[in-house]
C-alpha cells in the first residue's frame, strides 16, 4: 500500500498573467506530486480492491506440453511456469522491472525474453532456462524487439535500434551456442523480422512506412541482399507473414484490395495472393499455424468481441471449433506438436486466463483461474455497445459502462475515456478502470471509437489523418450531444479523460468544449505536434509524421499549429490532472512539462505528477495505485462541484 503523502518539500513558481503562483509539491515513491492534495485513507482502501485483480497472460509452450505464463506476483509482471492444467504458477523471473514478452528458443527447454528499464523502451533480449540466471544477448543502449527462430532453433534473428538514429538492423546470433551477434540486414528505415524458412538460407522481413503500409521483402542469408514482394502490389497492411510449408508462400493478415483485413496467401515469386477468408466482414486480428502447415486457427474481430475459428488449411474443412467465453483474445499458439490450441482470453468481468484446446478431440481446458481480488463478478459492471451520429452522420460506436444497482431515475456523473493510438480500438477487455470508476464514483464511464480507431475497416481508420485531425475531436462533441439526450446521464458533468493519444484528444476536447465539461485528464498526451515530432524517438518519427503529418512542410506546420493544443490552450477554463512517466521515449516529458506550465500561467487549476521510473504507461503496481488514487480525489472534486 501507498505510503501517506508527506509533508511537503518543496515548492516552485510558475509565472501567471500577473503574479508568481505557488504551488506545493510532494514526494511519494517515485512520484513528484505537484498541486496535488493528500489522499484520504478510503481512497487508498477503496483502489486497492480494484488494484489487486491480476491476469494470466500465456507467453509459449515449453517441449514437454507445458506453459509459460506472464502475471504479476508483487509489484510488477514476472513470468511463471505451469506445468499441467490448473496446475500452481511456479515463479521463475524475479526482477524489478516487468518482463515484456517471452519465446520459447525450438527444440529446447530455454527461452528467450524481453525487458526494458523504468519503461524506456530500450529493450534488451536474455536467455535463460527455468532455473538459473539470466543470459544477456544484447547490448545496453539498443532496442532490440521482435525475435524469430529457424526451425532447428540454431538461428534467432531480432531487429535492433539505435538512440538518435532512424536505422534499423536485423542481427542474427545461434541462441544455444551464444556468442557475438552478426549483422544479417541494415535499413535506413524501420524493419523487422516476421519468420525464417524451413531451409534456413532465407528470411522474411517486413518494413513499416506507416501504420496503414508495410513492404515485405525476403532476405538471402548468404549472400544479404533483399528482395522486395510484390513491389508493384498497392499500398496495405501485412501483419504477420510466415512461410508455408515448402517455403514458396507466405500466409499474412492484409487489407488488400479490401476494407477489411482477411488472411492471406502470398506466392513469394510472382507476388500473387489468395485471399482465404473471403466472406467475412470484421478484420482478421490473430493467426497460428501447426508446424506442418496443416491446421489454421485464426480470430475475427467482431465489434469488438473476438471469434476463433479452425479449420483445415488445405480443405478449408472447419474442423471442431472452441466455444469460449465472451470476450476479447490475448494468445493464439499451437503446441510444437500441432495437437493443442492456446487461447488467451479476457473480458469485462475476466482479468484474463489461458484454455487450450484439442485439435483432434475437441476438449476445452482451463489452464489458469486469476483472481479478481476482493470483487464479486456479481457486482460488475457489463458494457453496453452503443452508436450515436456524429458531424457528418458517421455512425461511431461506443462502449458505455453503468453503475450497477442505481435507484430509478438516477443521473450519473460521465467519464468520456478516449483510447490512445490513434489506430487502437476501445473493446470490452478487464477494464479495471471503468469498473472502478462506475462502482467508486457511481460515474457511466463511456469509451467511444471515434474516427481514426482500428478494427472498423481502413476506410474508418483513415478519416481522422493529416488536416482532418480534429473531426475526431468533433466526434466527442456529438457523444456530449447524445449524452445530453440519455435519461440516466448527467450532463453538467462530464470529465474527458485519456492517455497518450488519447491524452492529446482530452487536451483538444478541452479546448473545445470546456463550457460542457468539469474538467479532464490526460496521461502523457501529446500538447504540441511539431515539439512532439521534433521530440519523439528516431526509431520512431518517420512512422509518425505518416500518420500525424511532417511538420518540416511549412503548410503542414501551420495546420499542426493550429490543431495542437499548446497552441489553444487559453480555452480551457476547467481543472486539470495531468499524469507522466520521465522515461517516456514516444510521448516525452516535455510535452507534459510546457502544457503544464501554460495551463498555470493561464490561473488554471492543475495538478501534476510525473513517474520518475516509468515511460509511456505506468506498469508498477504502486505507481499505477497512485495514479488511481490521485485520480479518484480529483475526478471527485469535479463530480461535487
Amino acid at each position: 500500500m501507498i505510503k501517506p503523502l508527506v509533508a511537503t518539500v518543496a515548492l516552485f513558481a510558475l509565472a501567471t498573467g500577473t503574479a508568481a503562483q505557488t504551488v506545493p509539491t510532494q514526494q511519494v515513491g517515485s512520484a513528484t506530486l505537484s498541486g496535488v492534495p493528500s489522499i484520504p485513507v478510503e481512497v487508498r482502501e477503496a483502489v486497492q480492491r480494484y488494484q489487486n485483480s491480476r491476469a494470466a497472460q500465456f507467453e509459449d509452450w515449453l517441449p514437454d506440453g507445458s506453459m509459460l505464463i506472464a502475471t504479476r506476483f508483487g509489484a510488477t509482471q514476472q513470468l511463471h511456469h505451469v506445468a499441467t492444467p490448473g496446475g500452481a504458477r511456479t515463479q521463475i523471473t524475479f526482477g524489478a522491472e516487468p518482463i515484456a514478452a517471452a519465446t520459447t528458443i525450438p527444440r529446447s527447454d530455454r527461452f528467450v525474453m524481453t525487458r526494458d528499464t523504468g519503461g524506456d523502451e530500450w529493450f534488451q533480449l536474455y536467455t535463460r532456462g527455468l532455473t538459473g540466471v539470466a543470459t544477456p544477448v544484447t547490448e545496453a543502449g539498443t532496442r532490440n524487439q521482435s525475435p524469430v527462430f529457424s526451425k532447428d532453433g540454431a538461428l534467432m534473428a531480432w531487429a535492433r535500434a539505435t538512440k538518435g538514429s532512424a536505422a534499423y538492423a536485423i542481427l542474427g546470433v545461434d541462441p544455444k551456442a551464444g556468442g557475438n551477434p552478426r549483422s544479417l540486414y541494415q535499413s535506413d528505415g524501420a524493419v523487422a523480422p516476421a519468420d525464417i524458412a524451413p531451409d534456413a538460407a532465407r528470411l522474411i522481413f517486413g518494413r513499416s512506412l506507416s501504420n496503414r503500409e508495410d513492404q515485405l521483402f525476403e532476405l538471402d542469408l548468404k549472400t544479404g541482399k533483399a528482395g522486395r514482394i510484390a513491389p508493384n502490389a498497392d499500398a496495405a497492411v501485412y501483419a504477420d507473414p510466415r512461410y508455408l510449408p515448402g517455403g514458396r508462400k507466405l500466409i499474412a493478415i492484409s487489407d488488400s484490395g479490401s476494407d477489411t483485413r482477411r488472411l492471406v496467401e502470398i506466392d513469394i515469386a510472382s507476388g500473387a495472393q489468395t485471399v482465404l477468408t473471403p466472406d467475412l466482414k470484421w478484420d482478421v486480428e490473430s493467426f497460428d499455424l501447426t508446424d506442418d502447415g496443416r491446421v489454421l486457427a485464426y480470430s475475427v474481430n467482431e465489434d469488438g468481441f473476438s471469434r476463433v475459428v479452425v479449420q483445415d488449411r488445405v480443405t478449408r474443412r472447419a474442423l471442431p471449433q472452441p466455444v469460449l467465453p465472451r470476450g476479447v483474445l490475448t494468445a493464439l499458439r499451437f503446441s510444437p506438436d500441432g495437437r493443442n490450441l492456446a487461447v488467451g482470453l479476457t473480458s469485462a468481468t475476466s482479468a484474463g486466463d489461458v484454455w487450450s484446446w484439442g485439435v483432434t478431440g475437441g476438449g476445452l481446458t482451463r489452464w489458469t483461474e486469476s483472481e479478481l481480488g476482493e470483487l464479486d463478478p456479481a457486482t460488475l459492471a457489463e458494457p453496453e455497445l452503443v452508436r450515436f451520429k456524429s458531424f457528418d452522420d458517421l455512425s461511431v460506436p461506443a462502449f458505455v459502462y453503468r453503475p450497477k444497482g442505481l435507484p430509478a431515475g438516477t443521473r450519473t456523473p460521465v467519464i468520456v475515456d478516449i483510447h490512445g493510438g490513434p489506430e487502437a480500438q476501445t473493446r470490452p477487455i478487464w477494464n479495471y478502470g471503468a469498473q472502478y470508476f462506475a462502482d467508486v464514483l457511481k460515474a457511466t464511464v463511456i469509451l467511444p471509437n471515434v474516427r481514426g480507431s482500428d478494427g472498423y475497416g481502413k476506410r474508418y481508420l483513415n478519416l481522422d489523418n493529416g488536416v482532418k485531425r480534429e473531426d475526431s475531436v468533433k466526434d466527442i462533441g456529438a457523444l456530449l450531444d447524445w449524452i445530453d439526450t440519455q435519461p440516466g446521464l448527467d450532463a453538467g458533468r462530464v470529465a474527458v479523460y485519456g492517455q497518450s493519444y488519447g491524452g492529446y484528444m482530452s487536451l483538444a476536447v478541452m479546448t473545445h468544449y470546456s463550457d460542457r465539461l468539469v474538467g479532464g485528464v490526460e496521461r502523457y498526451g501529446i500538447s504540441n505536434w511539431n515539439t512532439f515530432l521534433q521530440n519523439t524517438e528516431a526509431y520512431r518519427r518517420d512512422n509518425r509524421r505518416a500518420e500525424y503529418g511532417d511538420e518540416r512542410d511549412p503548410a503542414m506546420r501551420a495546420v499542426l499549429t493550429r490543431v495542437s493544443p499548446f497552441t489553444n490552450v487559453a480555452r480551457i477554463t476547467k481543472p486539470m490532472l495531468v499524469m507522466q512517466g520521465a522515461n517516456d521515449p514516444r510521448v516525452p516529458q516535455s510535452e507534459s512539462d510546457q502544457i503544464v506550465a501554460r495551463l498555470r500561467a493561464n490561473g488554471n487549476d492543475t495538478w501534476y505528477v510525473v513517474f520518475a521510473d516509468e515511460g509511456h504507461g505506468f506498469l508498477k503496481k504502486p505507481n499505477n495505485d497512485l495514479r488511481r488514487e490521485v485520480e479518484t480525489v480529483f475526478l471527485r472534486r469535479l463530480f461535487e462541484r
